[in-house]
């Protein structure tokens, strides 16, 4: 089914596309105007809805010109529709001239309305709309439970959003443990999974119940606990398509779980920051992680996360390194008290501390404005990791 928008102040033209939209099923009215929309309206509505087709009533010529220019600006592909009662030779030389190619006379036979429907789809399927969006999406994943993954993605997420104008949207993807709703004592009731269940049809003012905002910061938790809901990756397509649209960057908290959701995610995603600690443990599950997404070709999307890092830790970073085979992006010291101290006051880590001052160089290497110089590995740790003891 797709997305459309209508554009008409003539009640008729309206009511009679809404019925048609009923009966045949064959496009989704996301948006209407009453009027010829400005052109911060007509963009806004593209990114909040991103339409796939546009029906304007012709009540003056000119119009569809317009509306179509400033469609080729936002959203190129975008098809337009223009409707009207009289077929007249002359208005459907300019609606041509215009760019407009399909016309719709009022009331509507049937059989050209699906003719037409097919070749608007065939165009899709072959050019779909190009809408400005972002690829700044970034997924967090933990090696295990209890890494501290949602710790470093809320506080970066938290640090992204002070820098310049940055939107930022960080969505809780852990539907057992999720963390971030409890970190910010956040009391909106609605979660991840009302914004996937009505993926097909967001726009700004649902949107808007949907999150909780805190400064330039949009949240999605995750909602209670609810072991029985699946998430079908399409809708997770769906969902990172709006946010695209709607945000600069975009953070996912995974639980770690490789649910398929999660999976596609991080399809989506430009990179994977594989948080791990420096235990054997943690180590030997980032391992296995870090194979799997090499068996589906995610790998080098990776970027490795050693929290609670410490110089007297008793496995070093080159060795983490080297039993990983994948350097060491950014070390994490850790800080209890600061963390609890956090936890306690639902507020975001000191940005003036050692913990506070990571967060903020990993807000820059995501807004790509510095990488941390990784150490080249000499030491082999191979040997040491294979004589832990078998579970």
């Amino acid at each position: 089914m797709l997305r459309a928008a209508l554009i008409s102040n003539d009640n008729e033209v309206l009511e009679h596309l809404e019925n048609l939209s009923r009966e045949l099923g064959q496009f989704r009215i996301g948006r209407k105007f009453h009027r010829q929309p400005t052109e911060s309206e007509l963009i806004q509505c593209v990114r909040a809805y991103g339409p796939e087709v546009v029906f304007i009533s012709l009540e003056h010529v000119a119009e569809a010109g317009d509306i179509h220019s400033l469609l080729e600006k936002a959203s190129p592909g975008v098809q337009l529709v223009a409707v009207g009662r009289y077929g007249d030779p002359q208005v459907l030389l300019q609606l041509m001239r215009m760019g407009v190619r399909e016309f719709l006379t009022l009331p509507v036979n049937l059989n050209e309305f699906e003719q037409m429907m097919a070749r608007i789809r065939a165009i899709l399927e072959k050019h779909p709309p190009t809408t400005r969006s972002s690829d700044l999406l970034y997924s967090f994943l933990p090696a295990k439970a209890g890494c501290g993954t949602s710790t470093i993605a809320l506080n970066t997420s938290m640090a992204i959003a002070e820098k310049q104008s940055t939107s930022v949207l960080l969505m809780d993807f852990d539907l057992n443990s999720g963390m971030i709703r409890f970190m910010l004592k956040l009391e909106n009731p609605y979660s991840l999974l009302d914004a996937v269940e009505h993926c097909d049809a967001l726009e700004e003012e649902l949107w808007a119940q949907l999150v909780t905002h805190r400064g330039r910061l949009d949240l999605l938790h995750s909602g209670g606990l609810n072991p029985h809901i699946r998430i079908d990756p399409a809708q997770v397509r769906k969902l990172s398509d709006y946010a695209r649209r709607n945000y600069q960057v975009i953070c996912a908290d995974l639980s770690g779980n490789l649910e398929r959701y999660s999976v596609e995610m991080m399809k989506q995603s430009k990179r994977i920051f594989l948080v791990s600690t420096p235990e054997i443990a943690s180590l030997h599950l980032a391992r296995e992680k870090l194979a799997y997404l090499k068996s589906i070709e995610l790998s080098d999307r990776v970027s490795l996360i050693v929290n609670r890092f410490h110089k007297r830790s008793l496995i070093s970073k080159e060795e983490v390194e080297d039993l990983m085979s994948l350097p060491v992006t950014m070390t994490f010291p850790n800080d209890y008290h600061r963390v609890h101290r956090s936890l306690t006051s639902a507020t975001e880590i000191e940005r003036n501390s050692e913990l506070g001052k990571q967060f903020s160089k990993l807000a820059d290497v995501i807004l790509e404005r510095k990488t941390p110089v990784n150490t080249v590995t000499k030491k082999r740790f191979v040997e040491y990791f294979s004589i832990a003891p078998a579970r």
